[in-house]
């Protein structure tokens, strides 16, 4: 069996239940059925319906009387609908009502086979052993279809690990090469995702996408793997040949993700590849690599471009010390970091000294 091959065998209920009042039509019934089911009885509905409530995994199948004291077999099924047992469970009604309108009003309800009274033994067993061995093997695909579905579910998790894994070790390093802390990426990945999850700037963006962004965000310097190291690592200023090599490392970071094919079927790639390219235009259309303005540049880019910039300030550089958080914040508002989004700023501000807290006290400036 394909569940016994994937290692689960689920479990088939066995056991039959025969709702009738009459004991002589029971004891029938119970001794055609003894040899391949448990066989439980009720003497009415209203205990028919009690043992199907208590344990409604255990039924396979219901044969039923229609006229019984208390509780009648039509209202029965029709309990049985309300609590969406007859969609699992076949009934079969064993009668000797036989009018058209009783008949049509129990298929209508969800039996499975009204049988006539008084029953053929061998007919009635081959009738309910053939429904039911219908509904099992339904049970079983279904169990092994949501079993399947369960192991794609956390294969899917286990590559979207892994691949972040390897996108985060990819970062680092080159992170590590320009003498940085490989902190670096996680702080921007974590900024990106406080900004778009704690502000009015990620409203409309699901929760998997505002996901996908955050893990995009740790690319956004790829491109600095094809600079050289004279200009990467230089602890003085960059002159003005040097910063336009440095610029290139936008468009390098673009270039190099777009070949990646495994790259290119992440959900995170058209945000990597926006991100790595533009996270360095600015909003007066003074930045580069396209001198981009206004909303021409992406949100998450924008995100990611303030990001980049408060974790620069704040953090210590082969060039530059940190510089303190106040310091830093009254920077990027006076512009001397290039001009920002106001709607930008203004959330950027509101969550400031949150983002103050993704920083041991060694690492940023107090």
């Amino acid at each position: 069996m394909i569940s016994a091959a994937l290692g689960y065998e689920p479990e088939v209920p066995n056991t039959l239940l025969i709702v009738d009042d009459t004991e002589i039509n029971r004891a029938i019934l119970h001794q055609i059925f003894c040899s391949s089911y448990a066989v439980e009885e009720a003497e009415n509905g209203q205990i028919g319906l009690e043992k199907l409530l208590d344990h409604p995994g255990r039924i396979c199948a219901v044969l039923l009387d229609v006229v019984m004291p208390v509780m009648g077999g039509m209202e029965l099924l029709k309990r049985l609908k309300e609590n969406g047992l007859l969609a699992q469970l076949p009934v079969f009604l064993i009668t000797a009502e036989t009018s058209s309108q009783m008949i049509e009003e129990a298929y209508a309800l969800g039996v499975v086979d009204v049988i006539n009274k008084p029953v053929v033994p061998y007919i009635v067993e081959r009738r309910v052993n053939s429904v039911i061995e219908l509904y099992q093997a339904r049970k079983r695909l279904g169990n092994v279809v949501e079993l399947q579905q369960s192991k794609l579910l956390e294969q899917t998790k286990q590559i979207m690990t892994l691949s972040f894994g390897m996108i985060e070790a990819l970062s680092t390093a080159i992170e590590f090469r320009s003498g940085e802390s490989g902190d670096h990426v996680r702080r921007i990945h974590d900024i990106t995702s406080i900004l778009l999850r704690e502000t009015e700037l990620g409203a409309g963006l699901s929760e998997e996408t505002i996901e996908q962004i955050a893990l995009a965000a740790i690319m956004h310097d790829v491109g600095k793997i094809a600079i050289p190291d004279a200009i990467l690592n230089k602890p003085g200023r960059l002159t003005s040949e040097e910063f336009e090599v440095m610029k290139t490392h936008t468009s390098q970071g673009s270039a190099l993700l777009s070949r990646i094919p495994q790259m290119r079927e992440h959900g995170a790639y058209e945000y990597a590849y926006d991100i790595a390219l533009h996270h360095h235009e600015r909003w007066d259309g003074r930045g580069y690599p396209d001198g981009l303005k206004g909303d021409d540049i992406t949100i998450w880019a924008q995100v990611v471009s303030i990001a980049d910039v408060y974790d620069a300030l704040v953090s210590k550089r082969v060039y530059k010390d940190a510089f303190g958080f106040d310091q830093a914040v009254e920077m990027i508002r006076s512009g001397q970091c290039g001009a920002f989004n106001p709607r930008l700023l203004k959330s950027f501000f509101s969550v400031e000294k949150r983002l103050r807290e993704l920083y041991h006290p060694a690492e940023g400036c107090v």
